[in-house]
């Protein structure tokens, strides 16, 4: 049976459409069939991060609307075998979206056989982004290390567990947290939040990776492809060791030591 996981937020702008097309390339990758939906009806970008936005012929409101088989809107991915996108609609509004539509896609995405659905939620707490929650297993949590992004996952965690399909039959969804844009120099220095105060202190969800600044973030996405994909890239190698924590190994965090100022740099203050 398909597993699915949801990649949430309460801010936009915090990497979960990279965290999304990461993960689920990361697991496709590993030989798992995978497929990632793009819930963000009207401002899709999954498609642009994952270059196949001109392959686009069919998307996910035509599937819920009738308008197209499930099968004809999936686009394969041009480089993993195992991997699909089912993309967003950018004519539509979120309320193309329903219940009914959504549990129907997930029904038939486990009877073709897929292991993982990731859905790629909108930012915010409204429709949209309950939608993407509403049938997931599990949930990873995308923050950045800032009070206003950290509060707002704080209110996506109320909404996973209070407003989900495990939540009506009095189970939970299994909850993951990933800080992204993280920098230790400047945690260290007090100008943004520590890993300990985000994930022990106000959320108190488990930490299944950290994502560091990180140039090859950008070029990647300017050039169609998941950041997973640059395996010399700090980014990439957190990416691919949060892939493995998910599947049950276990990984050291990486990329988080202050690094030393040289003589010039203290004599300078640089």
């Amino acid at each position: 049976m398909a597993k699915i996981i949801v990649v949430t937020s309460g801010k936009g702008g915090v990497g979960k459409t990279t965290t999304s097309a990461s993960f689920s390339a990361g697991l496709a990758n590993r030989g798992f069939k995978t497929v990632v939906i793009d819930f963000d009806v009207g401002l899709r970008n999954l498609d642009l991060i994952m270059g196949c936005e001109n392959r686009i012929v069919y998307d996910f409101v035509d599937v819920i609307t009738g308008n197209a088989k499930l099968t004809q809107a999936l686009v394969k991915d041009k480089q993993l075998e195992n991997l699909y996108i089912l993309p967003a609609s950018q004519t539509r509004d979120k309320d193309a979206l329903t219940d009914e539509g959504v549990a129907a896609v997930m029904k038939e995405l486990n009877e073709l056989g897929f292991d993982y659905i990731v859905c790629d939620s909108p930012a915010g707490i409204e429709r949209g982004a309950q939608l993407a929650m509403y049938h997931a297993d599990e949930a990873l949590i995308v923050t950045n290390p800032e009070i206003s992004s950290v509060r707002d996952s704080d209110r996506v965690i109320g909404l996973l567990q209070s407003r989900t399909k495990k939540a009506e039959e009095g189970s939970s969804v299994r909850e993951h947290l990933i800080v992204t844009r993280y920098n230790p120099e400047r945690a260290a220095q007090g100008e943004m939040m520590d890993l300990d105060t985000i994930a022990n202190e106000i959320l108190r969800v488990p930490l299944i990776g950290v994502i560091p600044e990180s140039n090859a973030v950008l070029e990647a996405s300017n050039h169609g492809q998941p950041v997973i994909h640059y395996p010399e890239s700090a980014a990439g190698q957190c990416y691919d060791d949060i892939v493995a924590r998910f599947l049950g190994e276990e990984r050291p965090l990486r990329h988080l030591d202050v690094k030393k100022k040289g003589f010039f740099q203290r004599l300078f203050g640089g």
